[in-house]
């Protein structure tokens, strides 16, 4: 016999549901809790209900629930919640509170069609996606203002990744010695939950040494004393040399010592890549009455790797290169993998000065050819002009002998 045991009365409905959401989701979890936390505070203000009187009359049928989320839409379009919210937001924060709704009482019903009808929610206006270009990429990247940000802009625009899922990576996920170096990303972080590896460019394991060599460094740190020191001179402002330990478990772009949130790492970063989008005169934003989103994001670059493959006529190897799901019947071998992906390696390649000069040099080569070619087929052009002109007179010196004979003969 199953017992059936009541739940607590006085646990926050709330509090329970983000309990249950945090089993498939911590990012999720948080954000819904913020969101219903607004929606608290609407209920307390406008109809003076708390959550657990709000289901309760929902259940009992003195409230009508298409009444409380249309009321709900209306304060979160109006300017009495203190903030302008845009359309996305607003329709993201009524689906929450209806699904929040619809999982507290099997006697919370919502009708697709009648939520149609009875709730209005603002448009989504769909803003165009400005394309980078790989001049704009690269002058990002020389414009990033420290050689952190410069690493993780220069993988992100060479790898596709999901901003979250390049801060995710540790030192120890990096195989940048192999034949075909390449990163693994860590199911726990990506969007599909499944582990993947990314094939790194020789310009990306060039620049990602180069950073973990500079994080890792000797450095000279300053310190006051309250004992003066008699080593140098009775001084209480001090310094002193001091090497890092390495610990390669810990996220590569971290910066200070314990567990550190990649959430905490992507407002860093966010912060960071904003102010160097301000300085080059690029951190213009989509819509000017919502102060959120820029034109140009951490997002973008996956958006240029997706487009630069495409346009090479590899749409579906696209898809597995940023970690979409794409087909099942899409498979390659390792092999195949690692040919195309040096067939689009110079593609997303920005930086490498060395193989930029090789290639300007080889061009420069074939143009110094096609000049002399040039050359030779117009020297050989006047020869033949010349020729052309030779033939031309000795054919006019004829004719004239030739005359010259048929009168004679006519004369006798």
């Amino acid at each position: 016999m199953i017992t059936i045991v009541d739940k607590p009365e006085c646990e926050d409905p709330i509090v329970e549901y983000v309990d249950i959401v945090k089993n498939m989701s911590t990012s999720t979890a948080s954000e819904y809790r913020i969101r219903l936390y607004n929606f608290k505070g609407f209920l307390k203000k406008e109809l003076k209900l708390s959550i657990r009187e709000l289901i309760q009359s929902l259940e009992e049928g003195t409230f009508d629930v298409y009444y409380v989320l249309a009321k709900y839409s209306k304060y979160l379009c109006s300017s009495d919640n203190g903030r302008n919210l845009s359309p996305t937001t607003i329709k993201l924060r009524i689906s929450t509170v209806r699904g929040f709704l619809e999982s507290r009482s099997d006697k919370i019903e919502i009708s697709p069609r009648k939520f149609r009808l009875r709730v209005k929610i603002p448009r989504i206006i769909k803003r165009k996606k400005d394309a980078l270009s790989k001049t704009e990429v690269i002058n990002i990247i020389n414009s990033c203002s420290d050689i952190r940000l410069k690493t993780y802009v220069l993988l992100l625009a060479a790898t596709g990744m999901r901003a979250t899922e390049a801060l995710s990576t540790r030192i120890c996920d990096y195989d940048l010695d192999s034949i075909y170096p390449k990163v693994m990303i860590r199911g726990e972080y990506t969007k599909t939950k499944e582990d993947r590896s990314v094939l790194l460019t020789k310009e990306a394991v060039q620049q990602i040494k180069l950073w973990i060599e500079y994080k890792y460094r000797t450095r000279r740190v300053s310190y006051y004393s309250d004992v003066p020191n008699p080593e140098q001179s009775g001084k209480r402002a001090l310094s002193k040399y001091v090497t890092p330990q390495r610990n390669d478990t810990t996220q590569i772009f971290a910066i200070r010592k314990g567990d550190i949130k990649t959430v905490n790492l992507y407002k860093e970063m966010c912060a960071d890549f904003a102010q160097t989008l301000d300085r080059i005169g690029r951190g213009s934003r989509e819509n000017q009455n919502f102060k959120a989103r820029r034109k140009i994001t951490l997002h973008s670059f996956r958006r240029y790797v997706k487009t630069t493959i495409s346009d090479l006529g590899y749409s579906d190897y696209s898809e597995f290169f940023i970690g979409h799901s794409g087909s099942t019947y899409y498979t390659k071998s390792e092999k195949d993998i690692v040919k195309m992906f040096e067939k689009i390696e110079p593609y997303l390649t920005f930086l490498d000065y060395e193989e930029l000069d090789r290639k300007g040099a080889d061009i420069q080569s074939k143009i110094d050819e096609l000049e002399e070619l040039n050359q030779s087929l117009s020297e050989r052009d006047r020869t033949k002009d010349d020729a052309i002109a030779q033939l031309s007179d000795q054919l006019m010196t004829l004719t004239v002998r030739l005359q010259e004979i048929e009168r004679r003969q006519n004369g006798y």
